[in-house]
């Protein structure tokens, strides 16, 4: 079992694809931030490498790889956006401590686009597996919404 105290309360969290094996793990929080771990290489004492990032000026309700692209993500925000992020990976993925064990190297983020949707918090969302850039979210304005995400191919 790992833990680690993200110093702020967990709203959502979630691996970056199902079917291939464990990469990235998206963690949101209160306080308008959320994380991303490198779960490939642990590190005795230090854990999974981590990446915080500011976003929304607001709880981050929600995060959600592309399901045709899990370095594409979205976080949803308490004052009702949607952020569009890349992550771009490091030359590279690990390195030695200097006593022999690997540690993980972050990437970095990089903000693609941010729209926002409602005067409400957006506290669930969902790409379509079918249809790159195809979505629907919820917010708690009591409205749901179905968007189209385009140019995803160009990035």
């Amino acid at each position: 079992v790992w833990e680690c105290n993200v110093n702020n309360g967990i709203v959502d969290l979630q691996f970056d694809r199902k079917d291939i094996e464990m990469n990235k793990l998206a963690v949101t929080t209160l306080e308008s931030r959320f994380r991303i771990f490198d779960m490939r290489t642990y590190h005795p004492s230090e854990g999974y490498s981590c990446l915080t990032q500011k976003a929304h000026k607001s709880t981050v309700w929600v995060a959600a790889h592309l399901p045709q692209n899990r370095d594409v993500l979205t976080t949803l925000g308490g004052n009702g956006t949607l952020n569009l992020w890349k992550y771009r990976y490091p030359a590279k993925r690990r390195e030695d401590d200097g006593k022999g064990n690997p540690k993980g190297v972050m990437g970095s983020l990089d903000l693609l686009n941010s729209k926002r949707f409602s005067e409400q918090p957006i506290v669930s969302f969902d790409w379509s597996m079918d249809k790159p850039g195809l979505c629907t979210m919820c917010s708690l304005d009591q409205q749901v919404r179905v968007a189209i995400v385009t140019k995803l191919n160009k990035v």
